[in-house]
């Protein structure tokens, strides 16, 4: 499951967001779908606290750089600092999350990977929007996350989810792709690629009332990679 939560305060989709219902809904969609992974950009780590608590799910929190100092999360404040997440229904064995190379903005864009105990890898990242002071960074961080896919995805099983920020793909060879085309708010940009050991892929656009974005449900069975 691949959720943008625009929880920060300060986003332009702020306007359409309540807080805590945004809170709520995620924990709601979680709790109905059962996903054995979640994705979740523009979230707060005091946020994402609570609904790994309330759902069972283990997780991994990245922060976001933004005007080149942590960003805490207003409207209400005391909701921890901004970035991006991933839970995981099977315990977390070990985290990376690095700066893309490219950057432009005053956001300081990063993924975050994690490896779990049943050998698959769970990354997220969400790239520099379509913004005339962000715009340059996106397709040279489509290629660096292509690459670190592909580098991961050699030796595991490797999926991720994330807020891309365009409709071209991101994938490495030997990945699929599924998106959130059929989505009633920005569609296309929500996206998740998988290697071949996720079979079947299917993509499920659930709506969200408390986000500028749908949720993009993804269902595929594990097998042996090839």
């Amino acid at each position: 499951m691949q959720m943008n939560l625009c929880l920060s305060g300060l986003g332009g989709c702020y306007g359409r967001v309540d807080y805590p219902a945004g809170v709520e809904e995620a924990v709601t969609r979680i709790r109905k779908t059962h996903p054995d992974g979640v994705t979740l950009n523009e979230a707060c780590s005091g946020d994402i606290a609570s609904i790994a608590g309330q759902t069972g799910y283990h997780l991994r929190f990245s922060r976001v750089i933004c005007y080149g100092r942590p960003l805490p999360c207003i409207h209400p404040s005391g909701r921890g600092l901004f970035g991006d997440a991933v839970f995981t229904k099977a315990v977390i064995e070990s985290s990376e999350s690095r700066s893309f190379e490219a950057q432009a903005g005053p956001e300081r864009r990063v993924w975050l990977c994690v490896s779990t105990q049943v050998g698959v890898d769970v990354c997220t990242a969400q790239l520099s929007s379509h913004e005339t002071d962000e715009v340059a960074a996106n397709a040279p961080q489509c290629a660096e996350l292509g690459a670190l896919l592909a580098r991961r995805g050699a030796t595991r099983a490797v999926i991720f989810g994330g807020d891309v920020n365009r409709r071209p793909s991101c994938a490495p060879d030997g990945f699929w792709t599924r998106t959130d085309t059929s989505a009633r708010q920005d569609p296309g940009s929500r996206q998740a690629y998988g290697t071949a050991a996720f079979r079947s892929p299917r993509a499920q656009v659930l709506p969200a009332t408390h986000t500028d974005h749908d949720v993009l449900l993804v269902h595929a069975r594990l097998g042996t990679q090839r």
